[in-house]
């Protein structure tokens, strides 16, 4: 079914449990291999083209038949087609094609209200996909506006627990980047010293008018970060950490246990299957699956481990990384399935867990919410023997 658009779509309903908005712009074909190298944390090569890669072959195989052409066809008419249709009406197309149900999606404003420029807002994303959309709150973002509206370091420490509840009354889950070892809360007066220091580290961008998001400095002060992670767990909501290596965690995730608690491990690549091991031994901690799910289903129990596209910029990226995972699940579910490592119907129910019941659990997510396939058709897709794949397990979506 590799040249069939049926096949172009996720044949499980899933849940995105982390990321972000769209360009509202029109791209042009250097532009768009820009971002989409960007995605894949790197940049365009010297010579030849990132078209030419695991991701540019896999993107023009899912995404065409999306907006009404081959599969495979050359970049350039790819990007006339979606020139040809507009940013916004090709962007709904392929949200709606994806095959995710519900998307949990970082916002990251400059002020209350306001977007990063360029990206939708959780609010657009929904509209565009006609799915369920849920807004995770970044912690440096929300830093950035205590801050503005506080004034002194005494009261951006004294307003921090009361914006955090604030912001967890709207949000399915608080996000931040975690790098650093320590393993308990830090002690008042060091935030404080902290907090100084990034005070006067600010001063000069706010005096130019405004600091980007990315920019804020605030990794450059951990006790500070740690400051807002303890802060944020007592609100109860989940806090999803993106770390390059969760290892060094360790310390942390033990010391934070606790009824109300649930921390979920975001790594890089390589790390997802030492974040699976560190989701199996706590039981209050969580990890997304990452692109090989092969690795951390043999790390950590079915129930830890939810699915991620981690996706920014290119609506593209939600389709080609779901059609990764669901690739990727349904080849080693029928390899299970054919020897007898399990049957069908667990199968069926591990995808079920991994794909959107774990993160509609862990989120607290209403019962509608992932539970359909934007895109599917009306009747949906087939379902073969284990009841997640057209046609089968692994069918039609063997690879780019």
């Amino acid at each position: 079914m590799a040249g069939d658009p049926r096949g172009a779509r996720a044949p499980v309903p899933l849940v995105d449990q982390h990321g972000h908005g769209v360009l509202h712009a029109e791209l042009g074909l250097g532009t768009f291999e820009t971002h989409l190298a960007a995605a894949l944390g790197a940049r365009p090569p010297a010579h030849g083209t990132f078209y030419d890669s695991g991701a540019g072959l896999a993107l023009r195989r899912w995404c065409p038949p999306l907006l009404g052409l081959e599969p495979h066809c050359a970049p350039a008419r790819y990007l006339a087609r979606r020139r040809e249709l507009g940013a916004y009406t090709s962007a709904r197309a392929l949200l709606r094609g994806s095959g995710i149900g519900c998307f949990l999606t970082e916002s990251a404003p400059h002020a209350p209200g306001a977007c990063t420029p360029g990206l939708t807002s959780p609010a657009e994303l929904a509209t565009l996909c006609e799915a369920s959309v849920r807004e995770t709150v970044g912690l440096e973002v929300l830093a950035a506006q205590i801050a503005d509206t506080s004034g002194t370091v005494r009261s951006f420490v004294t307003n921090t627990a009361e914006a955090l509840h604030g912001a967890a009354c709207r949000a399915a889950a608080f996000v931040c980047e975690a790098a650093f070892r320590e393993r308990e809360p830090p002690d008042l007066r060091e935030v404080h010293r902290a907090a100084d220091r990034w005070f006067r580290a600010r001063a000069p961008h706010r005096a130019r008018g405004g600091e980007p998001i990315r920019g804020s400095g605030l990794g450059r002060e951990p006790a500070l970060v740690r400051h807002l992670l303890w802060s944020a767990l007592v609100t109860g909501r989940p806090l999803q950490l993106r770390c390059a290596d969760p290892v060094p965690l360790a310390g942390f995730l033990r010391e934070a246990a606790g009824p109300r608690t649930r921390l979920v491990l975001l790594p890089e690549n390589p790390h997802h299957a030492a974040a699976a091991r560190l989701a199996a031994a706590f039981p209050h901690v969580y990890a997304d699956i990452g692109p090989r799910p092969a690795e951390t289903l043999a790390e950590a129990p079915f129930a830890k481990l939810l699915f991620t596209t981690r996706a920014r910029a290119l609506p593209e990226l939600y389709v080609v990384r779901a059609r990764a995972f669901t690739g990727a699940l349904e080849r080693l579910l029928a390899e299970w399935t054919r020897e007898g490592v399990c049957s069908g119907a667990d199968a069926a129910r591990i995808a079920g867990c991994v794909g959107y019941a774990n993160a509609r659990r862990l989120y607290r997510l209403g019962a509608g919410e992932g539970a359909s396939s934007p895109g599917a058709g009306a009747d949906g897709p087939d379902e073969g023997p284990s009841g997640v794949g057209p046609s089968g397990v692994g069918a039609g979506v063997d690879g780019p």
